[in-house]
């Protein structure tokens, strides 16, 4: 037993929570409270799992991140499920020049496109969305981006499955007034999380329902007889 435990972790299929990465090794997402959950924020390369409806907002998670790391190298989106707005990219201090659109003909052309520009070493991130994916396709994307020192978010419904993939990151997401509920499913280096509130208000406040001040009512005083 133990020689197959150390045969998984040389592998790196196999990860101890006690092994957490140095804060180095991360991006800051943009949110403070998602970077505390993370322990430092996004890791530098290695695949992250969002599980998510489309349209709720799951694209204004990363903006923040694409930002900070699209100075240099391409952002690459495969076979987004709508076209995105250059104007919105500008206004968020991203340049559309470090932007790459692919609208491949098939799921395994995405695949192949997507595993060529994680490890050609002239990209910083790969946005794939993917319905579904194998274990061994998880796998070799994990590998080409610490090949190219890129990180890769593979966007994919929520599936219920015997085996999780093996990626550094998973998470769920849901829509929530003030932003995004979020639940860590799985982190390299660490534990999951509970699910939690990321409130986006402060950034998109037209896009988030603002609490409400609470109504109160004053009672007629009682007079004194």
């Amino acid at each position: 037993m133990y020689e197959l435990i150390e045969h998984l972790k040389q592998k790196q299929w196999l990860w101890q929570g006690s092994q957490t990465p140095d804060s180095q090794e991360h991006y800051s997402t943009g949110y403070s409270l998602l970077d505390q959950k993370l322990e430092g924020g996004f890791p530098k390369h290695g695949v992250i799992e969002l599980q998510t409806p489309q349209a709720i907002g799951e694209l204004r998670l990363l903006l923040p991140h694409l930002k900070q790391t699209s100075q240099e190298r391409l952002s690459v989106f495969i076979q987004p499920p709508g076209y995105l707005c250059a104007d919105q990219l500008t206004a968020q201090g991203i340049d559309p020049n470090k932007i790459l659109l692919i609208y491949p003909k098939s799921e395994k052309e995405a695949l192949w496109a997507a595993e060529q520009c994680l490890k050609s070493g002239a990209c910083s991130n790969v946005l794939l969305w993917q319905s579904e994916i194998e274990v061994h396709h998880a796998r070799r994307l994990q590998v080409a981006s610490e090949t190219g020192g890129c990180l890769s978010f593979l966007f994919k419904h929520q599936q219920k499955s015997l085996f999780s993939l093996p990626v550094s990151l998973s998470m769920t997401l849901l829509p929530h007034s003030m932003g995004i509920e979020i639940t860590i499913t799985k982190r390299k280096g660490g534990w999951p999380h509970a699910s939690f509130v990321l409130d986006m208000g402060a950034l998109w406040p037209t896009l988030t329902v603002q609490p409400k001040d609470p109504v109160i009512i004053p009672f007629p005083l009682r007079k004194q007889g």
